[in-house]
């Protein structure tokens, strides 16, 4: 990836005097919300680095709330603790250097922290790869959690996936009028035997059925027959 050599040598041609960190002295906490706003003379090469990183990954990435940092895009709505499709990756445009912890939170109004697995990750060539992933919380009905991903450089940088993945028990269905087509499933009527489409038992009724209909024609003349022979004793 030509990410590494485009974000540092353009970042050094534009940015112009010292940085913030030499003017104002060591960085406070408040500062990290700052740190992923980029000045004006940065923008432009903001955007092509993140156009080159989405060429290289297509439909794979989405934007965050900083523009220095990508990440995966998530399914709309999954299983709890199920595996996701594929790894989540947070690709971080600025240099960070490799080792740098990167840390996943997920949350919304209804659920503030909820449950995550393997949510921290290390970078490696600009890369923070979230191997097995697992939303274990549940973001609640019809609510989506918002991602909260913070690379522990100093200052931190913080970045937030808006409306990233929304989390139930059972996960996506099929909506019942695909899964099971109306009228497919009847009633049956007193009269009907679905079972009969085996040849020999449908023999094995006929047969019972002209036997019972000759004994229905041979009783009169035996009933007839045992009444002379009463008679005649």
């Amino acid at each position: 990836m030509r990410l590494v050599r485009m974000t540092s040598d353009h970042s050094k041609k534009r940015r112009r005097g010292p940085s913030s960190a030499d003017q104002h002295g060591p960085a406070t906490a408040s500062s990290s919300s700052s740190s992923c706003s980029p000045p004006s003379e940065d923008l432009w090469w903001t955007e092509a680095a993140v156009n080159e990183v989405t060429a290289e990954h297509p439909g794979e990435l989405v934007r965050t709330g900083c523009p220095y940092m990508l990440c995966s895009a998530l399914p709309t709505h999954w299983r709890s603790n199920k595996t996701l499709p594929g790894a989540f990756k947070v690709v971080i445009l600025s240099e960070v250097p490799d080792g740098t912890a990167v840390t996943l939170k997920a949350g919304n109004d209804e659920n503030c922290s909820a449950e995550l697995r393997n949510c921290s990750a290390l970078v490696k060539n600009q890369i923070a790869k979230f191997n097995d992933l697992r939303f274990v919380g549940r973001s609640g009905r019809g609510k989506s959690f918002t991602i909260t991903i913070t690379v522990s450089t100093c200052p931190p940088q913080v970045a937030t996936y808006n409306k990233a993945i929304k989390v139930t028990v059972d996960g996506p269905r099929e909506p019942r009028s695909k899964s099971r087509p109306p009228h497919q499933f009847r009633g049956l009527g007193l009269g009907q035997r679905p079972f009969m489409e085996n040849a020999s038992f449908s023999n094995h009724l006929r047969e019972l059925d002209t036997y019972r209909r000759v004994k229905t024609e041979e009783s009169p003349v035996l009933e007839q027959s045992y009444r002379s022979t009463n008679n005649q004793g």
